[in-house]
């Protein structure tokens, strides 16, 4: 069976960045991995990260495709056929390519069809988006002001005849 994936880069442009792949359900994870930074126009030389995910995009297992663990215990790309993972119950994958940049690709298997005969695979089949010279900016929880605040107590910290320490303790 063949397995048609979107990968779509997530951004906060207005433009819709995305691929539209097709590959073998017993390819490896590594296969889909090189489709998806062929397409996008990247080397594929940068660590790489595949995690599971649910329905709301939540980051589950990580499939590496490098073992950096002090056990070896990392589980592989290489290691794992993308039917081992993705199915008609279990859709979703995060990616991210280059931890310093954070490239985040959402992949969603969008159909799975029968294997044409004469065609190649892995195969891209759509593109849309140009994709930007550098990745877009992550915003993690705690540089969200409003959801996150260190001093939740309200202290003005800056006010020092009112802070409750003894500055001569020692």
């Amino acid at each position: 069976m063949i397995y048609r994936f979107r990968v779509i880069l997530d951004n906060d442009t207005e433009e819709d960045i995305f691929r539209d792949l097709e590959i073998r359900e017993t390819d490896s994870l590594e296969d889909l991995h090189n489709i998806i930074t062929q397409s996008f126009g990247f080397d594929g030389t940068e660590m790489a990260s595949f995690y599971i995910s649910n329905d709301a995009w939540d980051q589950g297992e990580e499939i590496s495709l490098f073992d950096l663990s002090d056990d070896n215990s990392a589980r592989l790309m290489n290691e794992t056929e993308i039917c081992d993972v993705v199915h008609e119950a279990q859709t979703k994958l995060i990616y991210v390519y280059d931890f310093l940049s954070m490239w985040t690709f959402y992949v969603e298997l969008a159909e799975i069809v029968d294997e044409a005969e004469g065609h190649d695979y892995p195969n891209l089949m759509f593109v849309q988006g140009q994709v930007p010279d550098t990745a877009p900016d992550r915003l993690f929880e705690a540089e969200d002001v409003d959801t996150y605040n260190e001093f939740e107590d309200e202290l003005d910290i800056e006010d020092y005849d009112n802070l409750d320490f003894d500055e001569n303790w020692n």
